[in-house]
């Protein structure tokens, strides 16, 4: 199955009411891009900000009539001229293993690597693998809190010792902590697919026994 897409560029001001038309005409998702690489830091509470310059994505069934799509949105948003929309077909995928493709074994510190659960490791006895499957959990050592953390782990004497993984996400912290020689490790998260995704981490690496989770 395929999908259609349409893409246009507006300004802050005008967000609301593309927006609008676009749900108004039958998106089935709408969704938010910066067009010009305009940095948004942290909101105050309560705020959502936006960029000045936004990229609109409209995804439609593709069995939709492009033409008859701008022209309806046309008549929606007056100051819309073809120049300013552009239409692409996607193809269907299952985006949430898609980025598995990019996902590449990882070493932190002297011993510690990290491989997706689908590439074999070489059989290293002085390195401790950890084989992992984030799912739709947050953590795969690819963001630089979670290498902090893991070169951090590494370099401790763990046997053991008693960890907590307070916001364990894929349990990747838990079970490097584990495979490093703690004796027993709480994954906490509010996330029941990060809970999912720890579980099933940890029994893949054999420490399922030694994993407690919880929400908080």
């Amino acid at each position: 199955m395929s999908w259609l897409e349409l893409s246009v560029v507006v300004q802050k001001d005008s967000l609301s009411r593309v927006e609008a038309a676009l749900e108004d005409l039958g998106a089935l998702s709408v969704t938010l891009l910066d067009a010009e690489d305009v940095p948004i830091l942290e909101p105050a509470a309560g705020e959502t900000p936006v960029w000045p310059n936004v990229v609109v994505n409209a995804l439609f069934e593709a069995t939709v009539d492009r033409g008859g799509l701008f022209d309806a949105l046309q008549l929606m948003v007056a100051w819309l001229t073809p120049e300013r929309v552009s239409f692409r077909d996607v193809a269907d995928a299952d985006w949430t293993r898609a980025w598995m493709d990019q996902f590449k074994p990882m070493a932190f510190g002297r011993r510690t690597f990290i491989y997706p659960w689908n590439i074999e490791p070489p059989d290293q006895p002085d390195q401790v693998v950890i084989r992992l499957d984030p799912g739709l959990a947050f953590g795969t050592g690819t963001h630089a809190t979670t290498a902090l953390c893991l070169h951090w782990l590494d370099g401790l004497a763990l046997s053991g010792r008693r960890v907590i993984d307070f916001g364990c996400g894929s349990g990747i912290l838990a079970i490097a902590a584990l495979k490093l020689g703690a004796a027993e490790a709480i994954g906490i998260d509010n996330d029941p697919q990060a809970l999912l995704a720890s579980h099933d981490n940890a029994e893949r690496n054999g420490v399922l026994d030694h994993l407690h989770l919880y929400t908080p």
